[in-house]
């Protein structure tokens, strides 16, 4: 017979959700800033590039694309007040330092046809990271104190993946020949190297920290 006086769980056994979660407020508002900060980069850039992409399949996928990041950076910016008692702009900014740098890179090539490193850019590096990112945050944030970025997250989540395959179909339809692929394999390493500089769009620990946990349980016991 169970002890009457024992306090019940606040979840069933199977149920393996944490009140807290992983993220404080502070760190919550950190990362939604940096998410904030690259959908409004990557907007800027996949609008800039429909006006200059020749292939005309690829500029109105672009042009679709671009609102979408449009939309996700409004959706951060309704969600920093409710973190954070501060103006939003505040937080407006990029992980570090690495990260600019990145999108930079990433938005430098602008030449017509330049489309195979503008795509490699965005959707076998940036995009990637963003969806690696989120779907972090998604899993390691509370489902009873965040209800509101994990309904974001899941919209916005849905949007990478589609977007990610459309990506990929058109990289795909113009990696023709033996260069077309050193030119995507070159452009990948490049910024995937300033990526690993930043850590991921929120810096370090973008999708946790293995290594430190490793370490830890090093010394457990």
């Amino acid at each position: 017979m169970s002890d009457a006086t024992t306090p019940r769980p606040p979840f069933a056994p199977w149920d393996r959700r944490q009140l807290p979660g992983l993220f404080s407020v502070e760190e919550s508002a950190r990362r939604v800033g940096n998410y904030k900060w690259v959908e409004m980069r990557l907007f800027e850039a996949l609008g800039g590039w429909v006006a200059t992409v020749p292939e005309m399949d690829v500029k109105i996928r672009l042009g679709t694309h671009c609102y979408k990041h449009a939309w996700h950076a409004d959706l951060w910016n309704k969600r920093l007040p409710e973190l954070r008692e501060m103006n939003p702009d505040r937080l407006t900014q990029p992980a570090n330092d690495a990260m600019v740098k990145f999108i930079d890179a990433m938005t430098a090539p602008e030449a017509p046809g330049e489309t195979i490193e503008k795509l490699v850019g965005v959707y076998r590096v940036l995009i990637p990271h963003k969806i690696a990112a989120y779907t972090f945050h998604l899993n390691a944030t509370s489902t009873i104190t965040d209800a509101p970025t994990i309904r974001w997250l899941k919209f916005i989540l849905q949007d990478e993946l589609d977007d990610w395959r459309d990506g990929e179909l058109m990289l795909q339809s113009l990696i023709r020949t033996s260069n077309d692929v050193d030119r995507a394999t070159a452009r990948a390493r490049e910024l995937e190297v300033l990526m690993v500089e930043a850590g991921g769009i929120a810096g370090p620990g973008s999708i946790g920290e293995p290594e430190a946990a490793a370490a830890g349980d090093g010394h457990a016991g």
